[in-house]
């Protein structure tokens, strides 16, 4: 009989916990809240975490993904009358993937330090845009989005309060792990690592690098778009704050606060972020400035993130000797 793997079950058992966990905080709306955002902005941040981790690239430019995915949800469920979600859904995907290409083709023949002034100077333009175009409701933006209908024939799925929504948004955030999962044991994503690591070799090996990038760029920008997706409805407004720094600097900090290329640490570290916000906040200006400093903190002495912290003690234990057998027999005594 096969022998099940110890973690075989850790999975479902923690997914099951995160579930859970709104009720185990008391049922709240409060709860409930905290527990959609998280699952919002984690899924945001995992669209950057496979350019930073795996590409090895920082792009500054994915909160337009993120507002790709709101915008459009917002223009088609208000001014194009649109009910359903999954519409809007494919719709947003579809748009970033398009942004993804046009901003891609531009960038990604830059690198590093060049790549990421660039980006960010997309995302000052986009917001620039965002906040003076009528079209896209300017520096009011766009109210009254509709309540969240992913009704299939037979089937009434309606999102009405973040209770509702509750199932939902984890319901996306276990695909957007499930699909990082599978980045990363495909060939893509060990491409994406090699043309990170050694271009030189990557080449030589056969792999385009200029091609791989562009696939995890295409690839990266419809999670972040999905996240705006859902956001628009959680919301049920959009304006041009969703191109603020404060969420590019929540997307930087989910990347590395816990470590690179951990599968839940953009997760934990939304986690970590928003429950300081929502529970122990100084206020909206200074938790902004205490996010900051974490980021700025992590970046200068941690550079492999929290979970660096465990390396070293699990060296220290896997160097120590072990223990002398005590001896058993007469003759080990003699």
């Amino acid at each position: 009989m096969a022998r099940m793997r110890p973690g075989f079950l850790a999975y479902p058992a923690l997914a099951v916990l995160v579930f859970a966990a709104p009720a185990l905080m008391g049922a709240s709306g409060v709860a409930y809240s905290a527990a959609v955002l998280i699952a919002i902005f984690a899924v945001m941040a995992y669209g950057l975490d496979i350019i930073v981790s795996d590409l090895g690239e920082v792009s500054l430019a994915h909160t337009v993904f993120f507002a790709a995915g709101s915008y459009t949800t917002a223009l088609l469920a208000t001014r194009g009358g649109i009910g359903s979600g999954w519409v809007t859904l494919a719709a947003s995907l579809a748009v970033a993937v398009a942004c993804a290409g046009v901003i891609g083709l531009v960038t990604l023949r830059l690198r590093e330090f060049v790549f990421s002034l660039v980006t960010y100077a997309v995302a000052v333009v986009a917001m620039t845009v965002a906040a003076n175009w009528s079209f896209l409701g300017g520096s009011d933006g766009l109210r009254g989005i509709p309540t969240l209908d992913l009704s299939l024939p037979g089937i009434a799925l309606h999102a009405k309060t973040d209770r509702e929504l509750w199932p939902f948004a984890f319901a996306l955030l276990l695909i957007v792990i499930y699909v990082v999962a599978r980045f990363r044991r495909s060939a893509l994503g060990a491409a994406a690592v090699m043309t990170h690591l050694n271009p030189r070799l990557a080449t030589m090996s056969g792999i385009d690098p200029a091609r791989v990038r562009l696939q995890v760029f295409l690839l990266s920008a419809p999670i972040s778009a999905a996240a705006g997706w859902l956001y628009a409805y959680q919301r049920a407004y959009v304006s041009a704050d969703v191109l603020e720094n404060y969420f590019l600097i929540l997307m930087l900090t989910a990347v590395v606060l816990i470590g690179r290329r951990q599968l839940l640490g953009p997760l934990i570290a939304v986690a970590l972020v928003l429950m300081q916000e929502k529970f122990l906040s100084f206020g909206g200006e200074i938790d902004k400035i205490v996010l900051g400093a974490v980021l700025v903190a992590i970046l200068a002495f941690l550079p492999e993130g929290l979970a660096g912290l465990a390396r070293p003690l699990t060296r220290m234990r896997a160097q120590r000797p072990s223990a002398p057998s005590i001896p058993t027999t007469l003759e080990n005594l003699k």
